[in-house]
């Protein structure tokens, strides 16, 4: 079944991703597609990757940990893009690649902290998630004051901030989602330019709107259903 998806969504989504890319002049190379793999089973990891896929998303560490104890740690990238809780924060150590869902100095705090009790586990490489769209549903780090808080989140040697993400709303207004991915990109340059710790890359954009976020900017989308179809459960 997900193969058979995934031969049928796959060029679509890549000829997306490519057109976007070609309107602002960007290579679409610059944009790495993540199979959003939560609440779809192993098969799903499988056929994912069989199709030349190499990174895969998932929202819940349990789900995560269940499909790497199947499929192996090594053969994909794993990313965490759902929330963190500060509670769970250890499990993430050395099961992922990426997380994209780092929302408060006080999750990075608690990783530092971690880091400095057991100094052989290998630096985190992290997202900053931002609430560019200003949905109080949103979680993430306000635009206003999120210079500061990026800040102090870069001071933090045992993280390697790659980027930033948002969640735009859930919405077919086009200006509004160019507006909440704009507002990240902007972000972006300009801490960037201030702190060169904070690296370049931009997920932002789901299945309903990855094409204008790739026109905004992005270098990572984020695509379940668009990909492998109305999850299972």
């Amino acid at each position: 079944m997900y193969e058979r998806a995934l031969r049928e969504n796959l060029p679509r989504v890549m000829d997306t991703v490519a057109a976007a890319a070609e309107r602002v002049g960007r290579p679409s190379a610059d944009v790495r597609i993540i199979a959003v793999t939560k609440g779809h089973p192993i098969e799903a990891v499988m056929a994912a990757v069989g199709a030349g896929l190499r990174t895969v998303g998932e929202n819940r560490l349990a789900e995560l940990a269940a499909k790497q104890e199947t499929f192996g740690r090594d053969r994909c990238e794993w990313h965490m893009i759902g929330h963190l809780q500060s509670r769970k924060a250890v499990q993430v150590l050395g099961a992922v690649d990426l997380l994209h869902s780092l929302d408060t100095v006080r999750l990075a705090e608690r990783l530092q902290r971690m880091h400095e009790e057991d100094p052989r586990t290998e630096r985190l490489s992290v997202l900053a998630q931002v609430n560019s769209s200003g949905e109080e549903s949103k979680g993430g780090i306000g635009v206003e004051g999120a210079d500061d808080e990026l800040g102090k989140i870069l001071e933090l040697p045992a993280l390697d901030v790659r980027g930033l993400m948002t969640m735009a709303p859930w919405t077919e207004d086009e200006g509004v989602l160019r507006d909440a991915f704009r507002r990240l990109r902007e972000l972006s340059e300009r801490v960037r330019k201030a702190d060169a710790r904070l690296g370049p890359e931009l997920s932002m954009g789901m299945s309903n709107d990855y094409g204008i976020a790739v026109e905004e900017g992005s270098t990572m989308v984020r695509i379940g259903t668009a990909l492998l179809g109305e999850r299972s459960r």
